[in-house]
């Protein structure tokens, strides 16, 4: 159920003054009639708040809280005498308000006489503040107005009369304290008086008691009145049962409107005008509003055009806001008209009574606001121009039209531009600019047959280029031709080329749908011009230009629209028959063929185009074709041959155009055309005009006599001779540059036409000079030459403005352009020189000078209407006509038929005024003349309320008799006189007319002619003042001029300089204009004396300025004080000031943005001596603006408050703060889980005092204390908790706190519903689990990997709460693994080391821990996606580990290694050479040996050398190692890989004994020795014995034999002692020489030992060596 905003934040303001058990019992009806109460009356919320209280009470009979609810009670003995009468009247002037009665017509009902036996009283009128302040009484009750309608009888608004009748008596009672009536009493009073009033009050206490009786059987009543008509009792929202109508009146008849609206409780209704309340006080007579029998009125007298308005009924109730809408349109009848006939009825009206269905003559007034200006740009940027359009009179549904132009030409929207419209502000957004962008902007806004317009220009800067020295873009890239077989693009050349000539363009393409871009010429083209060819038919694409010069190529420039390869006949085809949604495709399909049919030949062939690059050719298809398709075969030759030769014989031609390249530029040629189908190659077609190659376009001339000439402070207008016979131009490039710099910057980016243009963005004060050069599509001429130097400042009199002498700007290139106009209606000619002919001696008008400044101008209208009062006037007259006061000073009596007089003060002395002076005609029509005057210099002491104006005819030099011009004085300086003879001679005179009387007038003023002139440019602004002055800044205001000129004041501009300053050392405040008449100055130099002026500015111009305004010295004077704003206890804001320096005369004025704050229903402004009190009623929206209080008869002392929207918000939060004050929270309700799964609830206030309390709610229902909930209130920190050991599942719900500390109350509200709730559970549950876990050995982490930096896998975990009898064992697929060493746990962590990690090892992973308090467990799972993770990071930690790669040389070639710690299988290997993978064959291959991984190339040759990567890839990451095996390291390694092999050769090849010789022969004496050895050599070896070193010979004793060379036998046929030795055998061939010892020992038998011994010595000996 919906509440109003305030309850929804603030319900404990209720809460605070009922018991529980009242709270408890109430109805949600009666909560939402109290809300409804609160929410629709305002200011009686306390009346119907405490009327809901006092039911309550009676109803349920609880005395104790009508003991305690005084202050709410009717039964209070503290009750005001005069309540009952200022109840009533109050009552009776809010009943009165809204229905809209005067005094005569307001009926105050008496029904005192149903509430209480006493005599009735005379009841009081309704007077004015001054009057009650005068007068005696007890107690003031306040007067507030609403705005609901009441009807005599026991109703549903009789209730509401009660219940704020009652709402006075309560509030009155919680201002009084104790028992009886504590008031204040004039002095004037006797005590005899008191003493009677006291005795009355008792039966005041009586009678109030009967009162209370009565007005609870009234409320009884309404209520079954109430039960009646809502038999429901729901609450229902407002519907419109009858809605009003729109009208269409004439004007000064009237008009009424009416609706019907129900709803429960009663909507209230307010009708506005425009958004805006219709107030029937603000306009007596003009409005009547009604409510009868639930139908509304509204009746609008006397009408006229400003009635012309959108109406709204706005209906309201506790239930929402609806609203309807009626239109009223009041027409104007042109021509003079009998009042009488207006109201006679429509019938009477004249038949020519021309007037259109939007108003009289569809005239509407359009106003642009917070304009657009001159805009830059960059290309790729986004910009958005806005205007606010502000219409008069506002129609609702008559929308205007609101247009966009680019260069006169509409723009639609598009990818790169948007348009809006918000129904008063238009918007055009650029999404991405480009230089196409570029051109003068018009915003149109139509109305009817009626429309303004105004206009600024866009630049658009390039983007950077992307290459430095590269051209720009090209812009205007567009599509002109386009057939089945090419399309012809088109472009614009740019403006900067970057430093270098441009040498061409590319054109690339791009198929719709696609992305892809191609290029379509190999070559760059000049001509910007070009024919694409090679398309798809039925295809759509796309196209872009780039430039390119010898630096590089530009960025793209703009795509183009798409275009489809067809023929414009098949193209228009397809868009006049509706179709699928196109897909960027377009299938074609042939005729169905005919045979026998061969094609006539084409016609009409003739060259389209030709240019250095390509010529197009065009002809018509032939008359004789049959039904299918034909194709064209193109042929030339060169002129004067016959030499004709077939063009495109591979791909025939479907269309009647077609683009020839590849010819020689300036040879002539001739063409001619063939058709072809199946049936054959027709007969060619005659043959074209011979055609010479080359550009028939020339590059235009360059362009002449630049002359640049000053226009404002930042821009130069540039005009130009044209290129002389140019053709095709497509406008011109303009450049700038700074004197001396010789640097050229453009000040276009898109060509324009025509020979002006204002070069925008200069800088003020620097010397530039301009050139100019022209562009067709053969390219850019040459420069034109350099302009003459110019100065940029501002032209004679400060420049032209926006919007000022519109007909600048009639072409592209002006700055702005703000006009208006009818259809097909010629504009009005500016006449200066009606205004500057000084050739009539009778009405002269000398135009401003040169110093001042006409560049800033506003206009004010001039004032036509008279003074509604007249002046005072003296009993007699002299010198005066008849009727006039007389003129004369004014003596001791006058001054007292003038001035009030007031007891025991001095009278002070007041004169009449002394004379205008400068009479000047501001406008002559042909019988009427408008004039204008100077205030007197001399006022005479008191405020000029008016002038008097006479005159005379001159006829022949001569004046007549002087006649009165008006009777009533005018309060205006300028008044129009009527029923002037057209060409006749005129004076004038005027006197000025103060409290004292009329003064003296002025001199004749100057011959003026009556006839038709009018000046164009406003007149100088009026009473220009300073005040609020501090050390650097103050506050100027004036007056609108009294002379707005041709058109209305669109703004003013503030000129400043110092005091001893020269007059040409003026300088402008504002560059724009400003519509306000006050402007607060700003950045002033303390203790600088300044003088200031204004000038107006209106369509035609800037007019002369005002008088001077100072010297002022910029400093804050001692004593200087500030407004002050103040927010009270009650949240009343209120802006104060106090001034010390006032004089008896002195008075405290408040304005609001400097106008007068007077009878404002929103301000309430109470001054007392010297200070003051602007108190808001009701801040809001309308409240909005700068809040200043002056004090008069003084040098300017005031001050000022800005009141913006932040700090509106600003006072509005404290104000509330104050009215409903709040405990500050540092944080809000929250909820967190505990060590043991408890569950906390906690918030936390900014401090609490010792009286405050918590009140704890769950799910609506108040919990306290118990063992379910621990609650704790810590008043020190602000924290507020309540603990739940468990959550259950009904403990879902909302969990609120409530503070209250005195006054101030808050409170925070937690949900825990769904997902929420249950996820909260499951955290405590798990938290509970977890704490009944850790009460005996746990894990504090669980088992968890990690590889080693030796690429070992080390299982851990972290263990907690553990002791010596703690055991922890270890599982992998649940069985135990043995561990070596048992764990101590002094560093709580837990390992179990796996080396050398592979596929092997995966499996489950278990660690237990018990002891006598319990076991805990963890489990890690490496298998499937867990072993593969952990098998990548071994092998990334293996990767990691590997060494550089390394060269190494062996005998059989080049070997790259590398070492890792370990190797696993899973780790990929694999190697490249120079970026190509290496193929493995004999001669190059790779291996793992141990934990070396190789590449071996065999018998390396020149081709190996590069750089070799080794890439190891872990499954995821590739790791690599590099080695560059060339130059000196391939060299190296090759130089020893031919040393290792020639070695091994002389190795293999080298001379030496396989074996079969013993290191020792021990033989007896006598026996035969027999020794056989295998030798080895290549070539093979030669051989020699020797015995003791010393060769041997061979004999029959010693045989020595060798066999094939292989096989060597040594024989000693009988040993003998003598034999004994060391015998060699010595083996030789060329690579190497080897010996091969062995000893013989002979022995005697009885010599055993002895040998023994002997062989021992030998072998020693042997070993030795």
């Amino acid at each position: 159920m919906s509440l109003p905003f305030y309850q929804k934040y603030h319900e404990h303001y209720d809460r605070g003054y009922r018991n529980k058990d009242l709270r408890s019992t109430m109805s949600q009806y009666q909560q939402e009639k109290k809300s409804s109460a609160i929410y629709t009356h305002g200011s009686t919320a306390y009346s119907h708040m405490s009327s809901a209280h006092r039911q309550a009470s009676e109803a349920y009979g609880s005395s104790a809280y009508r003991q305690g609810s005084q202050a709410y009670s009717l039964g209070s003995s503290a009750y005001s005498l005069g309540s009952e009468v200022s109840s009533k009247a109050s009552s009776a002037y809010d009943y009165g308000y809204n229905l809209g009665l005067t005094d005569s017509s307001l009926m105050i009902e008496d029904y005192s006489s149903k509430l209480s036996p006493q005599t009735k009283r005379a009841k009081k009128s309704l007077v004015s503040g001054e009057e009650k302040e005068n007068q005696p009484k007890d107690y003031v009750v306040p007067i507030f107005s609403g705005r609901q309608v009441h009807v005599n009888g026991i109703t549903d608004t009789e209730e509401e009369r009660i219940k704020e009748a009652a709402a006075y008596v309560a509030r009155r009672n919680l201002l009084a304290t104790g028992e009886g009536i504590t008031t204040t009493k004039q002095s004037t009073v006797s005590s005899q008086q008191e003493e009677i009033f006291e005795k009355k009050s008792r039966k005041v206490a009586i009678r109030e008691k009967a009162e209370r009786l009565a007005l609870r059987k009234t409320l009884e009543e309404t209520e079954e009145f109430h039960r009646k008509l809502n038999e429901d009792s729901l609450l229902h929202a407002p519907e419109f049962v009858i809605k009003p109508r729109s009208h269409t009146v004439w004007e000064k008849q009237n008009v009424r409107i009416h609706c019907s609206v129900s709803g429960w409780p009663e909507p209230r209704l307010t009708w506005y005008k425009n958004h805006v309340p219709i107030n029937v006080h603000a306009n007596p007579g003009k409005y009547i509003i009604e409510s009868r029998y639930g139908m509304h009125y509204l009746e609008i007298n006397a009408c006229d055009f400003e009635d012309t308005a959108q109406y709204r009924a706005s209906a309201m109730n506790v239930k929402g806001e609806l609203s309807a809408y009626a239109s009223i349109v009041v027409k104007r009848y042109k021509g003079e008209y009998d009042e009488t006939r207006f109201h006679a009825g429509a019938s009477t009206m004249p038949l020519s009574f021309g007037v259109t269905p939007y108003g009289f003559a569809s005239k509407f007034e359009i106003h642009f606001d917070d304009k657009f200006d001159v805009s830059f740009g960059r290309e790729g940027e986004t910009m958005s121009l806005g205007c606010r359009v502000v219409i008069s009179p506002d129609i609702k549904h008559f929308q205007p039209e609101v247009q966009w132009l680019r260069n006169g030409i509409l723009v639609s929207p598009s990818k790169w531009v948007q348009t809006q419209w918000s129904g008063d502000r238009a918007t055009l957004t650029f999404s991405h600019l480009n230089k196409e962008d570029e051109g003068l902007y018009t915003l149109r806004v139509r109305m009817g047959e009626y429309y303004e317009q105004y206009s600024a220009y866009v630049f658009v800067r390039d983007a950077e280029a992307e290459i430095a020295g590269a051209p720009a873009s090209p812009l205007d890239v567009v599509c002109l031709d386009a057939n089945k077989d090419y399309v012809i693009i088109s472009w614009k050349q740019p403006a900067v080329d970057g430093g270098s000539p441009i040498l061409g363009y590319f054109i690339d393409k791009c198929e719709v749908g696609t992305d892809i871009w191609s290029q379509c010429n190999d070559t760059p083209v000049k001509f910007a011009r070009f024919p694409v060819t090679g398309l798809i038919e039925g295809r759509s694409y796309i196209f872009r230009v780039r430039a390119v010069n010898k630096t590089g190529i530009s960025i793209p420039s703009r795509v183009s629209e798409p275009v489809a390869a067809l023929d414009p006949v098949d193209r228009a085809r397809f868009k006049s028959q509706p179709s699928a949604p196109w897909t960027g495709q377009i299938i074609v399909t042939e005729e169905e063929p005919a045979e026998g049919v061969v094609p006539g030949p084409p016609t009409d062939l003739s060259v389209t185009e030709a240019t250095r690059s390509y010529v197009v050719l065009s002809w018509k298809p032939p008359g004789q074709r049959g039904h299918e398709g034909i194709m064209y075969f193109v042929e030339k030759c060169v002129a004067d041959t016959e030499n004709w030769q077939r063009v495109n014989t591979e791909i025939p031609v479907k269309s009647p155009r077609f683009a020839l390249f590849d010819l020689a530029e300036g040879k002539s040629y001739r063409f001619r055309v063939r058709c072809s189908n199946s049936a054959g190659v027709g007969e060619p077609s005659e043959a074209t005009d011979v055609t010479v190659v080359g550009d028939k376009l020339d590059i235009p001339k360059a362009p002449g006599r630049i002359i640049p000439s000053r226009n404002t402070d930042t821009s130069v207008v540039v005009t130009w001779e044209e290129s002389k016979d140019a053709k095709e131009l497509v406008g011109y490039y303009i450049e700038s540059s700074i004197v001396g710099s010789n640097q050229w910057a453009p000040c276009n980016n898109n060509p324009v036409k025509g020979s002006r243009f204002i070069c925008h963005g200069l800088l003020n004060g620097q010397s530039y000079i301009f050139r100019v050069r022209a562009v067709n599509a053969a390219g850019l001429s040459e420069y034109s030459q350099d302009s003459e130097a110019i100065e940029v400042k501002a032209a004679i009199g400060g420049g032209v403005s926006q919007g000022v002498w519109p007909e600048l700007n009639d072409k592209a290139g002006g700055l702005t352009d703000y006009k208006g106009g009818m259809h097909e209606a010629s504009r009005p000619t500016f006449k200066k020189a009606a205004l500057l002919d000084s050739g009539d001696k009778f009405n002269q008008y000398t135009p401003p000078s040169s110093s001042d400044r006409p560049d800033k101008t506003e206009v004010s209208k001039v004032s036509e209407k008279v003074q509604d009062k007249q002046a005072p006037a003296p009993a007699s007259k002299k010198g005066a006509d008849k009727g006039k006061p007389e003129v004369k000073e004014v003596s001791e009596t006058a001054q007292e038929d003038h001035m009030p007089s007031a007891e025991g003060k001095k009278k002070k002395a007041v004169a009449t005024p002394s004379p205008p002076y400068d009479i000047t005609c501001l406008e002559s029509f042909r019988d009427s003349m408008v004039l204008g005057w100077k205030q007197p210099e001399k006022t005479g002491g008191a405020e000029i309320t008016g002038y008097y104006v006479n005159y005379r005819e001159v006829i022949g030099g001569v004046p007549g008799k002087w006649k009165e011009a008006n009777i009533k004085a005018v309060s205006d300086q300028a008044y129009k006189i009527s029923n002037l003879k057209e060409n006749m001679v005129y004076q004038f005179q005027v006197a000025a007319v103060n409290i004292a009387g009329v003064g003296t007038p002025s001199q004749a003023s100057a011959s003026f002619k009556c006839e038709e002139w009018t000046i164009a440019v406003p007149g100088p602004p009026q009473d220009l003042k300073y005040s609020e002055v501090r050390k650097t800044s103050l506050v100027l205001q004036w007056k609108h001029p009294v002379h707005s000129g041709r058109t209305p004041v669109t703004g003013f501009f503030v000129d400043f300089k110092e005091t001893k300053a020269k007059d040409d050392q003026w300088r402008g405040m504002n560059e724009k204009p400003i519509t306000n008449t006050y402007l607060k100055v700003q950045n002033l130099k303390e203790g600088v004396s300044y003088v200031f002026r204004v000038r107006a500015l209106n369509q035609a111009g800037v007019g002369k300025h005002s008088d001077i305004a100072g010297p002022v010295v910029a400093e804050t004077r001692p004593g200087t004080k500030e407004i002050v704003v103040n927010v009270d206890d009650n949240g009343v804001i209120s802006l104060n000031f106090e001034c010390d320096q006032m004089s008896k005369d002195s008075k405290l004025i408040w304005s609001k943005n400097y106008e007068p704050v007077e009878d404002s229903t929103r301000l309430e402004v109470d001054t007392k001596g010297n200070k003051t009190k602007a108190t808001f009623k009701d801040l809001g929206i309308d409240d909005l603006g700068i809040y200043s209080c002056d004090v008069t008869d003084t040098d300017g002392i005031a001050a000022s408050y800005l009141i913006d929207e932040e700090e509106m918000k600003r006072l509005l939060a404290l104000s509330q703060e104050h009215k409903f004050p709040t405990v500050p929270l540092k944080s809000e309700l929250a909820v967190e889980i505990m060590e043991k799964g408890e569950v906390r609830f906690w918030m936390q206030a900014e401090k609490l005092s010792g009286n405050s309390k918590a009140n704890y709610i769950f799910n609506d229902k108040e919990i306290f204390e118990g063992p379910k909930y621990k609650m704790h209130m810590d008043r020190n920190t602000g924290i507020v908790e309540m603990i739940m050991e468990k959550l259950q599942d009904e403990d879902e719900g909302t969990y609120t706190f409530q503070i209250q500390d005195g006054k101030a109350t808050n409170q925070s509200t937690l949900v825990l519903i769904g997902d929420v709730y249950k996820n909260l559970q499951k955290e405590a549950e798990f938290q509970r689990q977890e704490w009944i876990r850790k009460q005996g050995p746990h894990f504090a982490e669980y088992l968890s990997w990690e590889v080693t930096g030796e690429c070992n896998v080390l299982l851990k975990c972290k263990v907690a709460n553990i002791k010596k009898e703690t055991h922890i064992v270890w599982y992998k697929d649940e069985r135990e693994i043995t561990v070596d060493e048992k764990h101590d746990f002094k560093d709580g962590i837990c390992t179990l080391l796996i080396t050398e990690f592979s596929k092997k090892d995966a499996g489950f992973y278990e660690v237990i821990l018990k002891d006598d308090r319990g076991k805990d467990k963890s489990r890690l799972k490496l298998v499937d996606d867990a072993f593969k993770d952990l098998m990548t990071e071994v092998c990334k930690t293996i990767a990691l580990s590997a060494t550089e790669l390394k060269i190494q040389s062996t005998a059989e070639g080049i070997r790259l290694y590398s070492f890792v710690n370990y190797y696993l299988d899973d780790l990929k290997v694999s190697w490249s050479h120079n970026g190509a993978a290496i193929k493995y064959t004999d001669r190059v291959k790779t291996g793992v040996t141990g934990e070396q991984i190789w590449l071996q190339i065999n018998e390396p040759t020149p081709n190996d050398k590069g750089k070799y990567v080794m890439e190891l890839f872990d499954g995821k990451t590739k790791h690599e190692r590099k080695v560059d095996l060339s130059g000196q390291a391939y060299d190296e390694a090759f130089a020893e890989f031919q040393r290792l092999k020639q070695a091994a050769i002389a190795e293999k090849n080298r001379a030496r004994v396989l074996g079969g010789l013993p290191d020792v022969v021990t033989i007896q004496e006598g026996k035969a020795l027999n020794l056989t050895c295998n030798l080895w050599g290549d070539p093979s070896p030669e051989i020699s014995w020797l015995k003791n070193e010393k060769p041997l010979a061979a004999d029959e004793h010693c045989i020595l034999k060798l066999e094939a060379g292989k096989t060597a036998y040594f024989t000693i046929t009988a040993v003998q002692t003598n034999d004994s030795g060391k015998y060699s055998l010595v083996v030789k061939n060329n690579y190497g020489t080897e010996t091969s010892d062995f000893t013989v020992s002979v022995f005697i038998p009885e010599e055993e030992t002895a040998a023994k011994a002997a062989s021992e010595t030998s072998k020693q000996a042997k070993k030795t060596k």
